[in-house]
Parts: C-alpha cells; sequence; structure tokens
C-alpha cells in the first residue's frame, strides 16, 4: 500500500495557481486517492489545493449507489469524477452575465446598416448613437461589447472587413535630418499647431494610385483642429499639378489658412513660394509619417474608395468630391462625435468668415 501511495503521490503532486479550477484529470486522481483511503487533507496536500475545495469536490460528485447482498439492498454515496466533471460544467455556463444581443437587436441592426452604407466605425456608430439619443442605454451596447460579438462572429460584419484592427509594436522613431531644404522646418512650427488649439492649421499630401509617375493623384489637405478635409483630383505628382490647385484652394479656403505642414516630395518644391503671402508652410523630417499623423490616417479611409495600385485616371473630380463629403460628414469620437463639416463652420462662423462647405439642416441626413 505504501509503494502504490508513493508512486501515486510523485505522479500528481503539481502546483497549482491561485485561481484555478480543478480540470477532469485531477478529478480522476481525487477519485483514486479518495478509494485508497486517505484523507481529505492528505489529498489537499498532494494535488497543493486547499483542504475545502477537495470537501466540495467530493460532495459536487457525490453519487447514490445501490447494490444487493444476500437479497438485502443497500445504500451508499460514491464519488464519481465524470459525474463531477458534468456538474462543474453545467455551473460555469450558469455563472455568467447572459448576453445581451436579444435586447440590442435594433442597436445592431443600425450599426451594421451604416457600417456598410457609410463605412462608420465601430466607435462612431455608437457615439453618434448614444450622444443623439437614438437609443435608451439598455438597448445599446458599447464599442467594446460590438467587437466581442465581431470576434465571437455573431453579426454580418467580420474581422477581416475592419479596415485598422490590428495590434502591433511601433517603430522605434528616428528623425533623420533633411538634406532638401524645401522651407521652414517642422522644429520651427508654432506650439499652438501642435496643440491643435487654434484654428486654421493643414497638413498636406498626395494619395497614388498606380506608381508609373505618370498618372493622376489624389491632393489631400486636412485641418488639424477640426479634421476637416479639402480632397482634390490632380493631373499629376509634380510641383506644377500641385501649385495649379493650390491657387484653386487659396481662392476657396485661403481666409482660413493659418499654416501648411508637408513632407519632402518633390511635388512640395514650389509650395513654399505658392503660400509665401497666404501663411508658412513647414516640411517635416526625412521619413517621418508620424509627424503628419493626422494626414495619414485619414489617407487611409480615402483609400477604401480608391484603392492601392487602382488607377486614378478612371477617377473622376465629381467621385473625389463625393468621398469628401462623405469623410466629412463621419462622426469622429475624437471630436465629442460631432462631424469635421460642422466644427469647420462653426470655426469660420466664429472668425466671420464664408464657408463653402453649407452644412445640412440635419447632419445625421447627410450620414445615417
Amino acid at each position: 500500500m505504501k509503494e502504490v501511495f508513493a508512486l501515486v503521490q510523485e505522479q500528481i503532486t503539481i502546483n497549482i495557481i491561485k485561481g484555478h479550477h480543478l480540470t477532469e484529470i485531477e478529478r480522476g486522481k481525487i477519485a483514486s486517492l479518495h478509494q485508497l483511503g486517505h484523507s481529505n487533507r492528505k489529498i489537499a496536500k498532494i494535488l497543493s489545493v486547499c483542504p475545502q475545495t477537495i470537501n466540495n469536490e467530493l460532495k459536487r460528485g457525490e453519487i447514490r449507489q445501490v447494490k444487493k447482498i444476500n437479497g438485502i439492498t443497500k445504500y451508499h454515496d460514491e464519488y464519481i469524477p465524470e459525474a463531477a466533471q458534468a456538474r462543474y460544467v453545467d455551473r460555469r455556463k450558469a455563472c455568467h452575465r447572459p448576453i445581451k444581443m436579444p435586447q440590442v437587436l435594433e442597436f445592431i441592426a443600425y450599426f451594421v446598416r451604416h457600417f456598410k452604407d457609410d463605412g462608420s466605425s465601430l466607435d462612431a456608430a455608437f457615439g453618434r448613437a448614444k450622444t443623439s439619443g437614438l437609443f435608451e442605454p439598455d438597448e445599446m451596447v458599447c464599442t467594446q461589447t460590438l467587437y466581442k460579438y465581431i470576434d465571437a462572429q455573431l453579426l454580418e460584419v467580420r474581422n477581416i472587413d475592419l479596415i485598422s484592427k490590428m495590434s502591433r509594436k511601433l517603430p522605434k522613431r528616428v528623425v533623420r535630418i533633411n538634406k532638401h531644404v524645401l522651407g521652414l522646418s517642422i522644429e520651427d512650427r508654432p506650439i499652438e499647431v501642435e496643440t491643435r488649439n487654434e484654428f486654421g492649421h493643414f497638413e498636406i499630401d498626395t494619395i497614388v494610385g498606380l506608381r508609373n509617375g505618370q498618372e493622376s493623384v489624389i491632393l489631400t489637405m486636412i485641418e488639424r483642429k477640426t479634421r476637416f478635409q479639402i480632397i482634390r483630383l490632380i493631373d499629376g505628382r509634380d510641383a506644377d499639378s500641385v501649385a495649379y490647385t493650390m491657387n484653386q484652394i487659396i481662392d476657396e479656403y485661403g481666409s482660413v489658412i493659418k499654416s501648411i505642414t508637408a513632407d519632402n516630395g518633390p511635388e512640395f518644391s514650389t509650395l513654399t513660394s505658392v503660400m509665401d503671402s497666404i501663411a508658412p508652410v513647414y516640411f517635416t523630417h526625412p521619413f517621418t509619417s508620424s509627424e503628419r499623423g493626422t494626414n495619414e490616417v485619414h489617407n487611409r479611409m480615402v483609400r477604401r474608395d480608391f484603392p492601392k495600385g487602382t488607377s486614378l485616371d478612371e477617377a473622376t473630380p465629381a467621385e473625389v468630391a463625393q468621398t469628401a463629403k462623405k469623410l466629412n460628414n463621419l462622426p469622429c469620437k475624437i471630436v465629442g462625435y460631432q462631424t469635421p463639416t460642422e466644427l469647420f463652420n462653426k470655426e469660420c462662423n466664429e472668425i466671420n468668415t464664408i464657408c463653402l462647405t453649407p452644412i445640412t439642416e440635419n447632419p445625421l441626413e447627410s450620414v445615417f
């Protein structure tokens, strides 16, 4: 008996992490040790668990057994590990909060509709519905719960449909010295531009379709405070095309432009002279797109309508304008779920500037 006990103890002595639940294998070991006549405390010591855990486990797995001895029926309770495991599984199913999805089906349908039709993010749809009072609190679920539903494949939307869902470590930032000085460095840019407290500071970039250097590109400008975008289809990625389009933009928005931040691309080589009488132009460090982070993030949203590798010669100014309208009327969490158009027009009104992007009476009509 001692040899058997020593062998069993050697095989099943483990270290249990706090909060660990007994497994099916451990329940089998408890049954074996209990049949050998060991006390609950001894079994608990061998399994490195609390003695009360063994007491509770033996009660959980008790099954009334019937035996007939010399015609006499006798009853006794016996620990059956399979029964204990089945009861454990059933109780675990009942210990979680029931899923809220059946009572929020209207909100789920609202989110899926606007995700597909308008390209709204999960948080934008949730935030707009919440701030607009479209649903009662118990008729909605938060952004995190929407992501959990998608992970569990409970919605029509899948993870593959989400543009930016990823988890990765960001590369270390390396600041390189400008070899080609096109104008003022971003290091000379005033602090009010960085803090986004002042209206009128823009970031500029170009979006390329096919990289053959001979076709149309999209010029994007975004206002840092309101996230309002100016998007134009231009003839090519060259300084003359950018200068020609910038003169048109100056005619429309020159009164609100206080500064522009650009990269060191050759298409912006004449931007300083074009903006000379309007506003200063600041240039980022080479290979540091994070210094125009707002522009880069919103360019990815433009890419939903104009993917990489597709020819922009086939795009029309009307299509580009429609994309700009759609994006400028999407609610943004970072600005309190207001739309860039709403904020841009509000800022224009405060400085008594005529705004050429009239806002609809009900912003929800243009988006949702």
